[in-house]
């Protein structure tokens, strides 16, 4: 027995943290870019990142035993900007512009498209992003929002529709005319 009298616990903990550190670096710029495609800002979606880090410190045993820990990472991820943008509501409505976003024939087809998604409600948004860019299925998406398939399938359809008819066809397929 180690001369700490805890047993076989020390080497566990010390193990920890350099786990959690590789498993920080190696999913810090991917969470970021889910990030980013929920909010649309670059410091919210920092913000965003590093309080889904926090929390995936905080609670390392339970998530480090995930079968999926990227997919563990995103539904926390997911859950936390859905959780703050519904606390938050009140102060986004009051920094938005209530005009009609104006349209640009130069403008980069990344930027239109991120203020196309931020015309969405925020779950609507969410199931989007997971959905169509971070390619994940219905079954998964409704899985990490807690929903049925359903519930995952209408705002999908209603959202992209949305979006079509906002960008247009032609506007998004076509790379620079």
């Amino acid at each position: 027995m180690p001369e700490n009298g805890r047993g076989s616990e020390a080497p566990e903990r010390s193990q920890a943290p350099a786990s959690f550190e590789a498993f920080a670096q190696a999913s810090q710029r991917r969470l970021y870019r889910t990030a980013y495609l929920l909010c649309g800002d670059t410091d919210t979606a920092r913000d965003l990142t590093q309080t889904t880090l926090a929390k995936m410190f905080q609670h390392w045993r339970r998530a480090s035993a995930a079968d999926h820990i990227e997919a563990y990472a995103t539904t926390v991820l997911t859950r936390t900007y859905l959780a703050e943008r519904r606390r938050r509501l009140r102060d986004l409505l009051a920094h938005r512009s209530s005009g009609p976003r104006p349209a640009s024939d130069h403008a980069d087809l990344r930027v239109t498209l991120l203020s196309a998604l931020a015309g969405l409600p925020p779950r609507a948004q969410a199931m989007v992003v997971l959905r169509y860019w971070e390619n994940q299925s219905v079954e998964s998406v409704a899985e990490l929002l807690k929903c049925s398939k359903s519930t995952v399938k209408s705002p999908c359809s209603r959202s992209l529709a949305k979006l079509r008819a906002q960008l247009g066809d032609a506007h998004i397929y076509t790379a620079g005319s």
